[in-house]
Order: C-alpha cells, then structure tokens, then sequence
C-alpha cells in the first residue's frame, strides 16, 4: 500500500501551494519536462497527445467557417518587422534575432517569429490584387519564440506551438464580423470540448494586441482565482494594409486597402484545463479531449481468463479511446496512475465480475463507482463520458460564479481583490489613469468588456466619475 500511495502523495495539495501543486501534476503526469534550453520545454507524448486533439478539433471548426491551413517561414528580416511600428515596439523586448548564417554575420538581422502579422501582409501584398482574390481566410499552426524572462510549463516559455489566423476582407464590417466569428469559436470550443466556460469581451486600448485597432479575448479563471486569457481575435482594420500596402482593385477599379483580422490560442490552453479541472490527485481531462477516454484494469489478472475478458472489453468498446492497463503493477498503483493521467473513466473487471457477468465504472472527476452488466457495458460507458463532459463544465460554471464579486467604490474593490480571489465587475469611467492605478494597487488587470453589459452603479469604482462600461477585473497568469 506504501507505494501504492506515493504516486499521490508526490503532489502538493492544492490549498498548501497552488503553483508547485501546478508543477507536480504537470511532471507527474508525464505531459512535459524541462529542457537543456532555458525557458523551453520538452513536451511528451501524454502533453502532445491532448494538443493534437485540440488541433483536430479547432481545425475542424476552422475550416467549417471556410478557413484554410498555410505555413509561413519562421524568419522575419528586421526591415520587414519594422513596416508596422505600433506592433514592433509591442514585441521588441521578447524578440529573439539570428545574426549569423553558419560563419557568416547576416547583412540585415532576422528575427525568429513571436507572431506572423508581418509575414503574412508580405505575402498579401502580392497575393491579392482584385476583390475576386477576397477574401482570404488563411491559418498556420506552428511554433513561435518570445524571449520570456520568466516561464513556467505551458503557461509561459520561450518556445510555444500555436496557430494563428490571419485573414484579409474587402470591407471593415466583413473583418469585424471575422474577428466575433472566430472568437466564438474559440469560445464555443472552450465549453463544449475543454469544458470551460469563458467570459467573452473586448480588451481595453491598454491590453489590446500591438497594432490593432480592437482585441476581443475569451477570458477563463482557475481553481486558485486567477483569470487566464484563453483565445484571443483581432480586428486590425486597414492600419496593417497601408503599412504593407495591400491595395486591391474594387469593382469600380478603385484601389482599396483590405480589412484585416489575426487571432489565435495556443499550448497555454493545456495550462488552462490543468488549473481548471485538476485536484490533488492529478489531472481530470474532459472526456471529449482526453487522448485515452476508458481505461481498463483487470483485478488478478493472473488468474485464468482474466487478462483474456479485458482483451474482450476493449473490443466491445472499441468506439472510444481506450486502452487495457495490463502491465504488472498492482491494481491499487494502476488506479492511481489513471487518477494522475485524469483518464475520464475506468473499467474494473475481475474473476468475480467475470461470474456475475458485469464490470464497475469508476468516474475520474467524482470517484463514483457504477456496477453494470457486461451487455450494456458500451452504452453505459458512453453515457457516462457525456455525463463527466456536462458535470465538468457545470462545476467549472459553478465555481467561477461563485468566484466573481462586485465592487461599488474602491476601497470595497481593494479589500475584495485582497482577500476572494476570482473576478470582480466593477465600472469604469475608460480613463487609463483609472486603470493603471488600478494595476499599482492592487494587482489586478481589466481581463476585458464583457458583451454582456450590467449597471452596477453610475460611476467608475476608481475615480467616482461617470462609468461607461463594465468591466472584469482580476489578478492573472
């Protein structure tokens, strides 16, 4: 039993240190390990394996909305990244530059992408020379480099896979109805298949994307209370256009420049539903992400036609991810290893089982155990893994409601940042003085300008003057 419990007991409960606890399951459960390379990570088959179901099914929803997948190189020469000047100063202190080719010093500095803007209005500018060409709906998924000072895994590293859009419109409505459209996918995809319910608003002009003219974001919040921008859409205007000049010739044979949008998510999504879901077991993966849905375990699998029925079930079951844990391990370690690895449900069958002709169901996100018959084995599995999905956005629900304040003046503000971790509404008058002081006191960030507007009270929770919007507010990662 001593080492059945060590795999446990390696995680620091959650409530005693929320950030090693983070840590532990992330090592624990395999998904990612430090690299040579400071600030990078190595991402292992468990991590990589929840990342490509992200890819498969955000590419999907992708090209549903007429999005196709392109690549892009992941140098961008100095001149190039200058055309734009907002959006270089934005990146500049997290640029990484290559300055040699083999012994050679380059001519003209190249930087490793942090983002694609720039490349991709390169390559617009002379793509696209007729509103036939319009428009164009284009997306890369690939790796990106911003020299971070501080990094932790998958929330924050030097190197990080993602995808970014960037798509190109005749007119200002059409990029600005992209720009919602794409970040309603993300948020759609965030609670029907991570689920994690979000908050859908847009950034104020201090956190808005370098160069933009509006950032829409999807923001989530943690176990521990901290937010988390999850996805993120932009609307560019005509700004990156006439830098780059993309002209196309209209129907009238007017030249016009295009409308653009850019908007991506990336592995920081992987941290999300760690903090989201986890508990001091390890990880809970919604089932619809999880890269092994039902695990089975068979209990004395020595004994005669043991090993052979799991074999069986895994067939029978065979319409979802899953696997038979067959390994010598005793029963007691392999429960706890599937907890670590937050496989969804698992499967016991043993020779008593075996007689009576049923198997039990574990759930991973409540410890419940279900005992069904062996010829409703494959209905009732499935039943449950759509149960665990609704039941894990429901809780997810639950605990961010019960975690969003509201102020009214600021020291109620103040004192409620202190002291209940989570969001609070507050209005706010739009001025940045406001929320910069807001930032110097207390910590906390505008996360954004929700959609969905409510009248706390007529004045800004900072200076008393009149409020014009209200605003989310929270510490974050």
């Amino acid at each position: 039993m001593a080492n059945e419990k060590k795999l446990v007991e390696a995680i620091t409960s959650m409530d005693v240190d929320f950030a090693q606890w983070y840590t532990d399951v992330v090592k624990k459960a395999e998904l990612c390990d430090y690299a040579s390379v400071k600030g990078c990570m190595v991402i292992k088959p468990a991590g990589y394996a929840i990342w490509e179901n992200i890819q498969k099914e955000l590419d999907k929803r992708f090209k549903e909305s007429g999005v196709e997948n392109v690549y892009m190189p992941m140098f961008i020469p100095e001149g190039l990244l200058q055309k734009e000047k907002d959006h270089v100063e934005g990146f500049a202190p997290e640029v990484a530059w290559v300055t040699h080719g083999g012994l050679e010093e380059l001519q003209e500095r190249m930087c490793v992408r942090p983002t694609s803007e720039t490349l991709f209005c390169d390559f617009y500018a002379k793509d696209i020379q007729s509103y036939r060409d319009l428009p164009r709906l284009y997306n890369q998924w690939c790796s990106v480099v911003r020299w971070e000072k501080t990094t932790r895994p998958f929330l924050r590293s030097r190197e990080f896979l993602w995808q970014e859009g960037h798509t190109a419109h005749a007119t200002a409505q059409e990029a600005q109805e992209r720009t919602i459209q794409m970040l309603n996918v993300y948020a759609d995809f965030c609670e029907e298949v991570l689920a994690i319910p979000v908050i859908r608003g847009q950034k104020t002009d201090k956190e808005k994307f370098a160069g933009a003219e509006a950032t829409y974001t999807i923001e989530s919040l943690m176990h521990d209370g901290k937010a988390l921008q999850s996805g993120t859409s932009h609307n560019f205007g005509d700004g990156f256009a006439r830098a780059f000049e993309i002209q196309y010739a209209a129907k009238d044979n007017s030249l016009q420049y295009v409308h653009q949008t850019s908007w991506g998510m990336s592995t920081r999504i992987i941290g999300a539903i760690i903090m989201v879901h986890g508990d001091d077991n390890g990880l809970v993966l919604p089932p619809v992400i999880a890269p092994t849905q039902i695990v089975i375990v068979p209990i004395q699998q020595k004994k005669e036609g043991v090993l052979d029925k799991a074999y069986e079930l895994r067939q029978v079951l065979s319409g979802f991810r899953v696997k038979v844990d067959d390994s010598d391990k005793s029963p007691g370690w392999k429960f706890s290893e599937s907890e670590m690895r937050g496989i969804p449900v698992r499967v016991e069958i043993g020779p008593r089982d075996i007689e009576n002709g049923q198997a039990v169901l574990v759930r991973r996100d409540t410890h419940e155990k279900i005992t069904v018959g062996l010829g409703e084995l494959a209905e009732r599995a499935g039943e449950l893994l759509g149960q665990i999905q609704k039941d894990m956005l429901e809780r997810a629900r639950a605990h961010r409601d019960a975690h969003t304040y509201v102020a009214e003046d600021f020291d109620g503000f103040v004192k409620t940042v202190n002291e209940k971790p989570g969001f609070v509404k507050a209005m706010w008058c739009g001025c940045l003085e406001c929320e910069e002081k807001i930032k110097e006191v207390t910590g906390a960030t505008s996360r954004c300008i929700p959609f969905e507007q409510e009248q706390i009270s007529g004045n800004c929770v900072c200076c008393g003057k009149p409020a014009t919007k209200m605003v989310y507010w929270g510490r974050a990662y």
